[in-house]
């Protein structure tokens, strides 16, 4: 089972003023405290992310069961999925895991907040939030994979931009190893609810999921440069080389890595989660 190709870019700050944050335990890292990360994900608009990705797992619980067990899942099924994609346990995971690893570099948050604090940056988070929603929708898929081949074909000069972007940011290679484990996972799970009978070793599952690869690579280009289109088609050249210039930056690449294992230890359990519940519905058992 291919898991969605999953789009993890740079931080994404607003420049508007904060509300309260909730009172929470002051975990200091050398000094990156608690309250600085829920700072942080707040002024990202992470409830916003958070929202987009129960949705997208709904659309993949639903693929799961046409796939798995057609027609035995229905609300009650969808009901398990969007539990297992709960934003408050997924915010949780997000930030104990970001606290972590900008613990050793207070300057990159702080260069993080400055940069994504500005208009230029409350419109590309905009931008990006709304690209996600909109590409939930297959047709929408559709019609940013034939004008990425038109662009190519073209020449188009934002299309060698955007594929700067995508290096720099290691856009293809990390979302391939996050979606390879994310699968990885999913099999661990299946196995663990006795899907595979007598069940598979890991040795096997390994070498099943890493069977997956070319096509998991395929689908998350697809995917990926149709987000990037149509995220960033109305920013200015000069908006997009701003944003090239702090992801070259030694604080853009820090958060930019500190971003992607955060959603890695979101996915881990909800991957293992997801393939477990869906053993069971498969042996038709209540969950």
């Amino acid at each position: 089972m291919v898991l969605r190709p999953l789009l993890i870019s740079l931080l994404i700050a607003t420049a508007m003023p904060l509300a309260p944050l909730p009172v929470m335990a002051e975990t200091t890292i050398r000094g990156v405290t608690a309250q600085r990360i829920g700072a942080l994900t707040q002024t990202l608009k992470m409830d916003d992310i958070f929202q987009v990705m129960l949705d997208e797992g709904v659309d993949y619980g639903q693929s799961i069961e046409d796939e798995m067990f057609p027609g035995r899942g229905g609300p009650e099924w969808l009901d398990r999925v969007r539990a297992i994609y709960a934003k408050g346990p997924m915010r949780e995971r997000f930030e104990d895991r970001l606290l972590i690893e900008l613990a050793s570099d207070p300057a990159a948050l702080d260069a993080a907040m400055q940069f994504f604090g500005s208009a230029r940056g409350q419109r590309i988070v905009d931008l990006e939030i709304a690209a996600r929603k909109t590409l939930l929708d297959e047709a929408a898929q559709e019609a940013a994979r034939v004008t990425v081949e038109d662009m190519i074909a073209e020449g188009h000069p934002r299309m060698a931009a955007l594929q700067n972007f995508a290096e720099t940011n290691e856009l293809v290679e990390l979302n391939v190893a996050a979606s390879l484990n994310g699968s990885m996972e999913f099999y661990k799970g299946l196995s663990e609810g006795g899907a595979f009978g007598p069940g598979m070793t890991e040795e096997e599952i390994l070498s099943d999921v890493w069977g997956q690869e070319p096509q998991i690579r395929a689908d998350t280009e697809e995917w990926l440069f149709g987000f990037l289109v149509m995220a960033y088609q109305p920013l200015s050249d000069e908006d997009l080389a701003a944003y090239q210039a702090f992801a070259e930056s030694a604080a853009g690449q820090k958060v930019n890595r500190a971003l992607f294992a955060a959603f890695g230890e979101v996915f881990v359990p909800v991957s293992r989660a997801m393939g477990r519940a869906s053993a069971a519905e498969m042996a038709g058992e209540d969950i």
